[in-house]
């Protein structure tokens, strides 16, 4: 091998910059003349936007904004009167237009007595519902929201 034939990938040197006006990066080191970002030290954590009100934290107040988290639909106590005796879940609530459809997140809060042993079958529920439900001899079992069924469209040939 010869000193011509030799593969060598050339290493690029830093800029020593602050090291007087010869080098090309003296006095200020390419920083400018006075502000925030001159300083040493100053490093602005990430978003920060100078005291205005950072980008993400504008974005969710803007119009048109939309949060994605599913709303829950309330029940009251007083409104499960009419299952006495039977197992109270999202489809029964749906089929008695308590709630819009069976699909949906579905809370139990106290407004109202109950008068009879009921079993509820929800999502959620407070805790003053679930004991107001096992005061008078029901019960309340915590499920899982209930998935959309899904369709599939026949491609016509």
């Amino acid at each position: 091998m010869k000193y011509h034939e030799l593969q060598v990938t050339k290493q690029k040197v830093g800029k020593r910059v602050g090291r007087g006006i010869a080098a090309g990066q003296g006095k200020t080191a390419g920083r400018g003349t006075k502000g925030q970002k001159s300083r040493t030290g100053s490093s602005a954590k990430p978003g920060f936007a100078g005291g205005q009100n950072p980008l993400m934290q504008s974005l969710p107040k803007l119009p048109g904004f939309r949060s994605h988290k599913i709303k829950a639909e309330n029940v009251q106590t007083g409104q499960l009167a009419a299952f006495s005796g039977k197992v109270v879940d999202s489809t029964v609530l749906a089929k008695a237009k308590l709630i819009s459809n069976a699909y949906v997140v579905v809370k139990l809060i106290v407004k109202g007595d109950v008068a009879k042993n009921i079993t509820v079958k929800l999502p959620g529920a407070s805790q003053s519902a679930i004991a107001a439900l096992e005061a008078a001899g029901g019960s309340y079992e915590k499920t899982e929201r209930l998935p959309r069924p899904v369709t599939t469209t026949k491609q016509k040939d």
